[in-house]
């Protein structure tokens, strides 16, 4: 099928769940972008020509929360002088429009600064801070709207973070929430009865709260496999499946990891979930039509991919990302089994891809751009877009956002070649 229609008919399939709204479709809203899953459906070069110089560089603080694009305008949370805060930059200059104060600022051994990726659903921008504490402002100006604290419905902060509790108690909330319709799902982690919280989106009223499991820094996922809507959380137990409507649970996957965390993002594609701790490795979950419901079928169980701190894109039936080697590698998701294995990395690479290649963001800073070839590595051209980092970037209308502790830097990418 012409990919041009493929992407199409993926937008559409996303506006008939709720998911996003006509208006954000060269957006880059969220974490991971518009489906969450690293997809663009901008067409990336042809070949990477190395840019001579970033269309603009904008100073920022310390922090892993990535840039969210929206309407011309790119919102980043950094610390700011020990204060989390939100800031609003104009796409096209960098230049500031507005700041807003959130919370009181968080470090660690690592790095100070928020970890969560601001959302934004039209004209409102949702942030949550390291401690737990979660805010909708107005996209315009940064009015609060609503605000509460995860503590609220008993979740803990714990000062001892080599303790053996969630990863998010300790080591700071990193999670996104996610926004269907009119709800917003926000993983609060409390094991008194609140894991998992849907939220009127516009008053912050609270529609239903559900399960004891404490959190990691896995973001949540919507979408439908066998037949039912389905929104996934990997906790501290493993993964879970609950009804958006209620907060129901459907099934769940269980299992346990070092340090009590989970950092992927589930993939879901073709009543399949794809998912990888780095203790256990990589699963292929099948979802399958269970009276009302669904139940969860192991399809493939790799105990040797074990993928750390970066999600990888699904393309194909390929999945492309991050090794548990200081490599990058290629999976056949039909049965698991590594294609091919490309060393010269290091901790964590983020991947976007535009469903014919994959352009890559390497802790070095590196952009790198990659046929999504599933036979061997094919390198189309890199250049070294920003200092260490690793922060996720951003993609929209042909421009690559980066962010490393110094600053944000916006690249623009020459046009698609014939």
């Amino acid at each position: 099928m012409n990919p041009i229609i493929i992407r199409i008919f993926r937008h559409l399939l996303l506006l008939s769940l709720g998911f996003v709204s006509s208006a954000d479709a060269a957006d880059w809203p969220q974490w991971r972008g518009l489906a969450r899953d690293g997809h663009t459906a901008e067409a990336f070069p042809g070949a990477l020509v190395p840019p001579s110089a970033a269309q603009w560089h904008h100073p920022v603080g310390h922090g892993y929360a990535s840039p969210s694009i929206s309407s011309g305008h790119i919102f980043i949370l950094d610390d700011g002088n020990g204060v989390e805060t939100l800031h609003c930059l104009a796409c096209a200059t960098g230049q500031e429009v507005w700041q807003k104060p959130i919370a009181e600022g968080y470090t660690d051994e690592f790095e100070p600064g928020p970890r969560c990726t601001p959302l934004v659903d039209g004209p409102l921008v949702f942030v949550q801070t390291c401690r737990g504490e979660f805010q909708c402002l107005k996209a315009e100006d940064g009015a609060l709207l609503w605000r509460f604290h995860f503590a609220d419905y008993g979740a803990e902060w714990v000062a001892d973070k080599g303790a053996n509790v969630g990863a998010a108690s300790r080591r700071g909330n990193a999670g996104s929430p996610v926004v269907v319709g009119e709800t917003i799902y926000i993983q609060i982690g409390s094991n008194k009865g609140a894991s998992i919280g849907a939220f009127d989106k516009r008053t912050g009223k609270l529609k239903w709260k559900s399960q004891d499991d404490l959190t990691c820094y896995s973001s949540l996922m919507f979408g439908q496999l066998g037949g039912v809507n389905h929104l996934i959380s990997a906790t501290v137990e493993g993964l879970l499946a609950l009804r958006p409507e209620n907060g129901q649970v459907l099934w769940r996957v269980p299992f346990r990891t070092g340090a009590n965390r989970n950092a992927l993002t589930p993939i879901l594609a073709d009543n399949t979930l794809y998912f990888s701790s780095h203790t256990t490795g990589l699963r292929a979950t099948g979802v399958v039509p269970d009276g009302g419901g669904a139940k969860a079928v192991e399809k493939w169980f790799n105990p040797q991919i074990k993928i750390n701190l970066a999600t990888p894109v699904l393309v194909n039936g390929y999945l492309y990302g991050q090794g548990p080697s200081r490599n990058f590698i290629c999976i056949d998701t039909t049965d698991g089994h590594l294609k091919w294995s490309q060393p010269g990395f290091g901790e964590v690479t983020s991947t976007l891809t535009d469903g014919h290649r994959l352009l890559l963001l390497s802790d070095r800073g590196e952009a790198i751009e990659i046929a999504a070839n599933p036979e061997s590595w094919q390198e189309l051209g890199r250049f070294q877009a920003c200092g260490k980092t690793f922060v996720h970037p951003a993609y929209a209308d042909g421009v690559l956002f980066v962010r490393d502790s110094r600053e944000l830097a916006a690249w623009r990418l020459s046009p698609s070649l014939p």
